[in-house]
């Protein structure tokens, strides 16, 4: 049995209560008999919809819009969830209705789930931060990069939209219209390079969409806010499930990279469905350091596209 099924296994044994029906769907499935991962029918989700009108906006765990400082939701108990942020320094994001000043996002580098360079290096990330070298901490899609996988799923601002044909499942983001493509194969390519957003392949099981993604870059890649590193031997795996009569969507995430975190580690979001028309997003365009933060520099062209 693997490792996911052996956790969903010991949470479901405990009764554990998680967000919607994805819990539920997991701990079905190891049940039945077999790993949670093991091939099964069901029909396709209609995650798309309509996506001329129909996107999804991430909300917190009570349904709310999801804004800044909301990060990865906690997976069932007894399995290992997110860095949190450091104890020393409380994240205070734009959802607090009193009106406290936002602050910035440092890490927990002492989680002793991270490996030792792992942590060394959150750490040093933290300094630039606390010392002022660097005025705000570096946010990828903030700062007109992917976000990658998972990072790209916490993105807040902006809907983002699937786009479903047999052999191609498209996750397009509004902001600067990044896209992340999942073939549906049973195969990883013999060779992968890495890159942005990995190479992804999915299949449609338990109505579920589940996708498994190798060959990530480690540049400017993180796993979340805290910028949590990990190697290019990182393979995640996510299980996508449509709620509450398609009205919410909820993703279960694995992170395996045993180069950078002492087990593997879980992950949950979530989204409700948006009507509303696609608007585009320059990311770049007026997305200057107006104010001395000495911000991480935008991507820039070296050459000109044509």
């Amino acid at each position: 049995m693997s490792m996911f099924a052996e956790a969903v296994r010991g949470s479901c044994a405990r009764g554990v209560h998680w967000i919607g029906a994805l819990a539920f769907g997991a701990c079905a499935a190891v049940f039945a008999g077999g790993g949670a991962l093991a091939q099964t029918s069901g029909k396709i989700p209609e995650l798309a919809s309509n996506p001329s009108v129909s996107s999804w906006v991430r909300v917190r765990a009570d349904g709310r819009n999801a804004l800044y400082g909301d990060g990865w939701l906690d997976p069932p108990a007894g399995m290992r969830g997110p860095i949190k942020t450091h104890p020393d320094h409380p994240l205070q994001g734009n959802n607090d209705r009193r009106g406290r000043q936002v602050t910035l996002a440092i890490g927990d580098h002492m989680d002793p789930i991270l490996k030792p360079w792992a942590a060394e290096q959150m750490r040093q990330s933290n300094e630039e931060v606390l010392t002022g070298k660097r005025g705000m901490p570096f946010l990828a899609t903030s700062r007109c990069y992917p976000g990658s996988v998972p990072g790209q799923l916490l993105w807040t601002t902006e809907p983002f939209y699937f786009v479903q044909n047999p052999k191609v499942v498209h996750m397009v983001w509004q902001r600067d219209s990044l896209s992340r493509r999942i073939y549906m194969t049973d195969k990883h390519s013999e060779n992968v390079k890495p890159s942005w957003f990995g190479e992804s392949i999915g299949r449609y099981e338990n109505d579920e969409l589940v996708v498994d993604t190798i060959g990530l870059s480690t540049k400017l890649s993180f796993l979340d806010m805290f910028r949590t590193p990990h190697t290019e031997k990182m393979r995640v795996t996510e299980r996508y499930k449509l709620t509450q009569d398609g009205k919410f969507l909820e993703a279960f995430v694995k992170v395996d990279d045993p180069d950078t975190f002492n087990e593997p580690m879980y992950l949950a979001t979530r989204w409700r469905r948006f009507q509303g028309d696609w608007h585009e997003f320059i990311c770049a365009e007026n997305n200057d350091d107006k104010f001395s933060h000495n911000m991480f520099p935008i991507p820039t062209a070296d050459k000109p596209d044509f």
